[in-house]
């Protein structure tokens, strides 16, 4: 994963295409919400500015499936981006053709212009090579930036590098870098935390966790799965049925390479899913047939806890219970202040993980926070991106 950073490149008086993820969410009337994607960019952004580089922005937003539609433009976000870095950001009608082309020789050193949706062409997902070589033409440098489109291979995240010399936006780096080191070369103990609600979306992170850390928890509805293959009765919490065996698997494989895996003692259950049902702590050995498990208990966070605190790098992706209602968060809140309190490297992937430690007010006591959903899962899965691959190796 030694890829060559846009810092270790000349960029005075060049055209640089920038891959960002500036697919962030806003309201009805097209008001950015959460501008977090827009900032982690900015460190990248700077660099080439005060490079005197000709920087031309280029991002999706939504999923405007292949046609134009204003409600996807990114001109809100070039207003917001101009206002960052307390600079003009012109904004394009277009991601290519010849009046984008004469408006992009036009432009002075350090002058930046953002392109317009490049998912409003249906050649972007199919990574379309004509599409791909004719964003590469309006360059002289590739950099992509964009870690959380980096598993698609589509034209502006991995078919232009084909064209133009490709290296790694400073976020890019960053996700690679941090994440790389500790999964290939973790110091430890190295423990991993993995929650949500089933196993089916995990199942090749824990795979491949299960070969490298020293002590796996698992939380959230998954465990529920893993707990009936224990012979544990869950009630009617969310169980995959068709899953049960491979659990069996995945505990066996644990205690054969002698790795730790941690499960819930105890759990908060109620009758229904709702929040204002009434809940209570119990053992997991106590689950009625009517019960919903729907967080770990005060006893299991304890013990996660304690694990976290003991680690030297510790991973975390998904939350242990329901956590968007109060009654059923403190799990995944106690997750996040074990996660804040640890001396070691500690890294946030996945969005609801993210929202959990936003929401807990300690996003600054963590190493790092991964900004890509799905790159973050298939990083962690060991899968090669398409567009990291795509990039320059030192």
């Amino acid at each position: 994963m030694n890829k060559i950073g846009i810092d270790e490149v000349p960029v005075l008086g060049k055209r640089i295409f920038v891959r960002v993820d500036f697919n962030v969410p806003m309201d009805d009337n097209q008001n950015i919400t959460d501008d977090t994607r827009i900032r982690a960019a900015l460190p990248t952004i700077t660099h080439l500015v005060k490079g005197g580089a000709k920087v031309i922005l280029a991002s999706h937003l939504g999923r405007p499936k292949g046609k134009a539609n204003p409600k996807f433009s990114l001109a809100p976000i070039a207003k917001r981006l101009g206002e960052l870095l307390n600079k003009e950001v012109m904004m394009a009608q277009d991601c290519i053709g010849p009046e984008l082309k004469t408006q992009i020789n036009k432009m002075a050193n350090g002058q930046i212009i953002l392109l317009e949706n490049v998912r409003f062409y249906e050649e972007e997902e199919k990574n379309n090579p004509e599409f791909a070589k004719e964003m590469a033409e309006l360059a002289e440098i590739y950099v992509n930036d964009a870690f959380g489109t980096a598993h698609r291979a589509h034209a502006s995240t991995e078919g232009i590098a084909k064209y133009i010399p490709a290296y790694a936006g400073f976020l890019m780096k960053k996700e690679v870098d941090i994440m790389g080191k500790a999964l290939a070369n973790p110091a430890r103990p190295f423990v991993a935390i993995i929650g949500g609600a089933k196993v089916s979306d995990k199942i090749q992170v824990i795979e491949n966790l299960l070969n490298k850390v020293d002590i796996l928890i698992i939380g959230g509805g998954m465990a529920n799965t893993f707990l009936k293959a224990q012979d544990i009765q869950v009630g009617k919490s969310l169980v995959e049925a068709e899953k049960v065996e491979l659990a069996k698997e995945l505990l066996l494989k644990a205690e054969k390479g002698g790795v730790k895996l941690m499960l819930p003692s105890d759990v908060v259950v109620a009758k229904e899913f709702s929040a204002n049902a009434a809940s209570r702590v119990i053992k997991v050995s106590k689950i009625e047939a009517d019960d919903l498990a729907l967080d770990i208990g005060p006893e299991s966070a304890e013990h996660f806890a304690q694990a976290i605190n003991s680690a030297e790098t510790v991973i975390w992706n998904g939350p242990m219970g329901v956590f968007e209602i109060d009654a059923f968060a403190k799990g995944t809140e106690r997750i996040a202040k074990a996660m804040a309190e640890c001396q070691g490297t500690t890294i946030v992937g996945g969005g609801d993980s993210v929202a959990a430690v936003e929401k807990m007010g300690v996003v600054e006591s963590l190493t790092h926070i991964s900004t890509g959903g799905g790159a973050s899962l298939e990083f962690l899965e060991g899968k090669i991106l398409p567009g990291v691959a795509a990039l320059q190796d030192k």
